[in-house]
């Protein structure tokens, strides 16, 4: 109800000249309200609200201890058992107002904005569609909470070696960095414990010192004490997700990145009215200033060169040359993995550099500039685009052969291979022997070459024309022996060279052609 003093503010303002929407704004009240009191005046007063249901105090609480708490419950034991027609609604109210059920969630504590002191960083997965696919990446957000700048990047993947390499990166672009970063429990900081009690892995304390911060991980439950980060999470869904396209994981970064570092920062914050970008100038004499050469994050691996030379990384093939010692070739070679380069460490000899590729590139060979050996790697997955492009140009037969091929219920396990070693068999047989065999190996599903091989030998046997179409009758599950092996795995044609061999001719009775 408003107040008599209230109600005349109201009518000295509207008197003055004001607006009914800034007089409410000002008296923060409705401007329904507000046009009300300018239409009825000062001595007309609202009904006061009178509650036709009063409610015993004790009895609710007696009836919310025997309910152990459930509302619908209690709703029902007052209207059924004490006849009191409560609204629901009503009694969820006076059940609130008593300080009964949930209590109401408070601050545990209150930390100050204090200049150059904390910076807040976490993750979150998303689903993005990248290059008119829905893809999986991870954010990893960093947030200084004085000035309100972050810097967000998208990953494939993320673990401790990333989370150092993305701290890096952000605290090299701003050149500066608060006192304390404080995080969640995750393992990928921390050894054993949590909140205060946490003890965190020395490889990330060593790495923090590096650039003069100290971690802190939050209370179990207590994810608000990070609100900074975690409501530049949800800016990333409300405002750079939507109305954006995205070609590649590069593409994502590099509009995260400006809109983050640029449009973002220099927004004003909806509450403050600050600009990010201007009041981290302010911070900056509060903030630890980065030493002048700061190592970057790096990790060690350990590969075998194969024959022609090439050490595998990543789904990748990265050539070295083939350096020797006392007349052997050097086998191992060590790997330092960088955020954007891997180097290559052999003994006694200048390490060699390779920038790692685009996200998502994999099987390709990397040589240094001017260097073409003349061997691929020993281990590179083959495809078999052309073969398969050779077979569809054999006829509609074939084409819909290698459909079922690429089938996912095909039962081949490798069909890059399959389709190589087929090309390799059909293309020794004449149209009319490859139509009939590929026709009948379609109709049976057969999907081993050596199966496709006897049916040839078959078709070349004289004497015999066409193969005798094979009738499958459908009721051998209902009988006997076939539901006492139904749970044993089905034999596949591989086992009919027990019965023909490979000529075509029939082991138990050689003589019959």
């Amino acid at each position: 109800m408003i107040a008599q003093e209230q109600r005349e503010t109201v009518i000295s303002l509207h008197r003055l000249g004001k607006h009914k929407k800034k007089i409410a704004r000002l008296l923060g009240i409705d401007v329904k309200t507000v046009k009300s009191i300018v239409k009825n005046g000062c001595g007309v007063q609202p009904k006061p609200r009178s509650d036709k249901i009063v409610l015993d105090e004790p009895l609710l609480r007696k009836v919310f201890s025997r309910c152990e708490g459930y509302m619908q419950r209690v709703h029902e034991v007052l209207n059924e058992e004490y006849g009191i027609p409560i609204g629901y609604s009503t009694l969820t109210r006076r059940i609130r107002e008593m300080g009964l059920g949930e209590n109401a969630s408070t601050r545990s504590y209150h930390v100050d904005d204090v200049a150059g002191e904390e910076m807040q960083h976490d993750t979150s997965p998303y689903k993005v569609k990248i290059g008119g696919k829905e893809t999986s990446v991870i954010g990893s957000g960093l947030y200084l909470r004085y000035s309100k700048m972050r810097y967000v990047w998208f990953y494939r993947r993320f673990n401790r070696f990333i989370m150092k390499c993305f701290m890096d990166e952000a605290l090299r672009f701003f050149g500066y960095g608060a006192r304390t970063c404080v995080i969640d429990n995750t393992s990928l900081a921390i050894w054993y414990g949590t909140g205060q009690r946490a003890v965190f892995a020395p490889e990330m304390v060593n790495f923090s010192k590096n650039y003069g911060f100290e971690w802190k991980a939050h209370e179990v439950g207590h994810s608000d004490r990070k609100a900074g980060v975690e409501r530049s999470f949800w800016t990333v869904e409300t405002n750079f997700f939507p109305g954006r396209t995205f070609a590649d994981i590069e593409d994502l970064n590099a509009q995260a990145f400006e809109w983050a570092t640029q449009r973002y920062a220099k927004r004003p914050q909806a509450k403050t009215g600050l600009i990010p970008l201007q009041t981290f100038e302010a911070e900056k004499p509060y903030l630890v200033k980065l030493p002048e050469y700061v190592s970057f994050p790096c990790q060690e691996h350990h590969r075998s060169l194969d024959d022609y030379g090439y050490a595998a990384f990543d789904g990748n093939y990265y050539w070295a040359p083939e350096y020797t010692k006392d007349a052997q070739k050097i086998k191992e070679v060590k790997i330092i993995e960088y955020a954007k380069i891997i180097v290559l460490h052999y003994k006694n000899t200048e390490p060699l550099r390779y920038c790692l590729p685009k996200d998502g590139v994999r099987n390709e060979r990397f040589t240094p500039d001017g260097v073409k050996p003349a061997y691929q790697p020993r281990n590179r997955k083959k495809s078999s685009g052309e073969e398969e492009k050779a077979l569809r140009g054999m006829g509609k037969t074939v084409s819909d052969y290698v459909d079922m091929v690429k089938t996912k219920n095909s039962g081949i396990h490798y069909p890059h291979h399959f389709l190589r070693e087929l090309y390799l068999l059909l293309r020794k047989m004449a149209q009319p022997l490859l139509e009939q065999t590929i026709e009948r190996a379609l109709k049976y599903r057969v999907n081993t070459i050596e199966a496709i091989a006897r049916i040839a030998a078959a078709c070349l046997k004289p004497n015999t024309g066409t193969l005798p179409e094979i009738e499958v009758s459908h009721d051998y599950m209902e009988r006997e022996a076939y539901q006492k092996g139904r749970f044993c795995d089905e034999p596949g044609l591989d086992t009919l060279e027990s019965i023909f061999n490979r000529d075509g001719s029939d082991p138990q009775n050689p003589e019959k052609e």
